[in-house]
């Protein structure tokens, strides 16, 4: 069974990746993924831990970091965008359901 803090974390990353591919920009800042993931998606985590999933996603090439004071804004990569596509798979972000499942 997998570990009910990694399968979170997993699943936030990848809730995280396609937010920012929503945004016109791809961009947003770390207080409204916070309010994104608890209010749409039921994971209330503070701002502390997002930042966390948003390293590992720099970490993994998916987004760009700038720091903004105590906020981080996060910018979707063409590697984020392709884990959405189901191209390629990061490590430590959830894959994408096919289309239509």
């Amino acid at each position: 069974m997998t570990d009910p803090d990694a399968w979170l974390a997993e699943e936030a990353r990848l809730i995280i990746l396609r937010t920012l591919s929503e945004e016109a920009n791809e961009s947003l800042n770390s207080n409204l993924l916070v309010r994104h993931l608890r209010e749409r998606f039921g994971i209330p985590r503070d701002r502390p831990w997002v930042h966390l999933q948003l390293a590992h996603l720099k970490e993994m090439g998916a987004v760009k970091l700038v720091d903004a004071e105590t906020v981080k804004i996060a910018t979707l990569t063409q590697t984020g965008h392709r884990h959405l596509q189901r191209e390629l798979v990061i490590e430590g972000v959830k894959r994408p359901s096919r289309p239509g499942e």
